[in-house]
């Protein structure tokens, strides 16, 4: 018998439906993806302030702070915890490890979405697959509807002149591998939920009216 085979699942004597009852929302992942520098942490943060302002239980998961700690590098392990540690759990930017990354955050996007807390994250997940599975993932654990992506569509130019951490420049030099845009790939949604073209002709606040307006018309937050 495998290991796998003596982990059981155990219920919690508060369901879901319960939680989300008491919030007065319905728990969901609004998935934003996009390439780096296209607005995806601006867009996430004023979404939060502007569901927590109203009432709403949230959370940002963005793709910065996540590598501080649950999705750690290599080089962060190996001070923090031993080349042992640093050589099995830390996560790079190769495919391997994004795919990695990505179910990671996934599986706690689930988690919150059985709280019934809305959860805005925020990553680049370049590739279709790993957020075809993400969306499986919090899917299977509660409904259809639970994953929103959002697909922030800025061109690959206006992120690169906007460029405020200087990681365009850096990879354009070489000394950055895996840049998505540059030296690897980024697959765009072909049916997302919300569809954002952010070429600076769309203010923040005019993309969070369009995403409030889905959650609430797909019954996510309570009509106003």
């Amino acid at each position: 018998m495998s290991l796998s085979q003596n982990i059981v699942w155990h219920p919690s004597s508060v369901t879901r439906e319960e939680r989300e009852a008491l919030l007065g929302q319905r728990g969901t992942v609004v998935w934003l993806t996009g390439l780096s520098g296209c607005g995806k942490s601006t867009i996430a943060n004023e979404l939060e302030k502007r569901l927590h302002d109203s009432g709403r239980a949230t959370m940002v998961l963005d793709g910065d702070n996540v590598r501080h700690g649950l999705c750690a590098p290599p080089e962060r392990l190996m001070t923090e915890q031993g080349e042992a540690s640093a050589n099995r759990f830390g996560l790079g930017f190769s495919a391997d490890d994004r795919q990695e990354n990505i179910r990671r955050i996934a599986a706690v996007g689930q988690l919150f979405v059985s709280a019934g807390i809305i959860t805005v994250t925020a990553f680049v997940s370049p590739y279709r697959d790993d957020r075809r599975r993400a969306r499986g993932l919090i899917e299977r654990a509660g409904t259809v509807g639970d994953f929103v992506e959002v697909f922030v569509d800025t061109p690959l130019e206006v992120c690169e002149r906007r460029d405020s951490k200087g990681l365009y420049k850096k990879a354009r030099a070489g000394e950055i591998k895996h840049f998505t845009g540059i030296s690897d790939p980024y697959e765009p949604p072909r049916s997302p939920e919300i569809h954002l073209p952010n070429d600076d002709s769309l203010p923040v606040e005019a993309a969070v009216d369009r995403i409030v307006s889905y959650l609430t018309s797909a019954g996510r937050l309570p009509a106003t």
